[in-house]
């Protein structure tokens, strides 16, 4: 049995300021109800960067100067061949009024220390300590629909001159090593 792959890329971006980040609250009839950062399709042929930048100032108002890219999370569904990529970026300069009628939810800024009180999505409560962290990170999930089941999962952090803690070799050296 073959599948074919349906590629849907999204992203995901925190919008930090001093000691706050700004969520939106979805409602359910938009699906993932409850706390959320800003974010969603990336249009075809825009850069997955400009797909970021082009969601916050659709769902926040806000106008983009500064973003840094945290990482990758990758969600595979094995029986449909739906496979989610959502780029996350985290936003640490910008300017602008937020929307006062945000089509995605409420916007409200919230003190870092206090967002375990909020609802949200497992996933994304999961997610958000990542944005802080030195270094990016990938995530990837593997699931069974049919069978309501987690197949895989693989969770990779990288930050300079680290792998999960291992020191990485130059790629020079890596090839020295092999050639000889």
């Amino acid at each position: 049995m073959s599948v074919v792959v349906n590629y849907k890329i999204l992203t995901l971006t925190m919008i930090h300021d001093g000691n706050r980040i700004l969520l939106l609250n979805r409602p359910k009839e938009l699906g993932f109800p409850g706390y959320i950062a800003p974010g969603g399709k990336v249009d075809f042929p825009e850069s997955i960067v400009d797909g970021a930048i082009r969601e916050v100032k659709e769902e926040t108002g806000l106008i983009v100067k500064e973003i840094i890219y945290k990482g990758l999370n990758d969600f595979c569904e094995v029986n449909s061949g739906l496979r989610y990529m959502v780029f996350n970026y985290l936003v640490t300069s910008f300017e602008g009024e937020l929307l006062e009628n945000p089509p995605e939810g409420e916007l409200i800024w919230v003190e870092k220390d206090q967002i375990d009180k909020l609802p949200m999505q497992d996933w994304f409560r999961n997610r958000v300590p990542l944005f802080f962290k030195p270094g990016v990170f990938e995530l990837s999930t593997v699931w069974d629909e049919k069978n309501n089941k987690e197949l895989n999962k693989t969770m990779k952090h990288y930050f300079e001159g680290q792998i999960e803690g291992r020191w990485r070799k130059p790629i020079e050296q890596d090839i020295k090593e092999k050639q000889g």
